[in-house]
């Protein structure tokens, strides 16, 4: 199962959703879709909000078997 890194993203870079989502061609609405996991963001999209985050695309999500390991550790 993914678990969506987007929100949590955005708000540690300092943007507003209302910058970022007219950076991507959407609106605020569909931004919070991406982030609550209503819907998946586009490739084309993740490679943008990628980019403007400073991240790689894998950064938006993780695994929930990642975040299970690192509770044992």
């Amino acid at each position: 199962m993914l678990i969506c890194r987007i929100e949590q993203l955005i708000q540690n870079s300092g943007f507003r959703k209302n910058y970022i989502a007219e950076r991507l061609g959407i609106s605020v609405r569909q931004l919070r879709k991406y982030e609550k996991q209503e819907s998946l963001i586009p490739i084309d999209k993740a490679y943008l909000l990628a980019k403007m985050l400073n991240i790689k695309v894998d950064d938006l999500y993780e695994m929930a078997e990642d975040r299970k390991n690192e509770t044992k550790l």
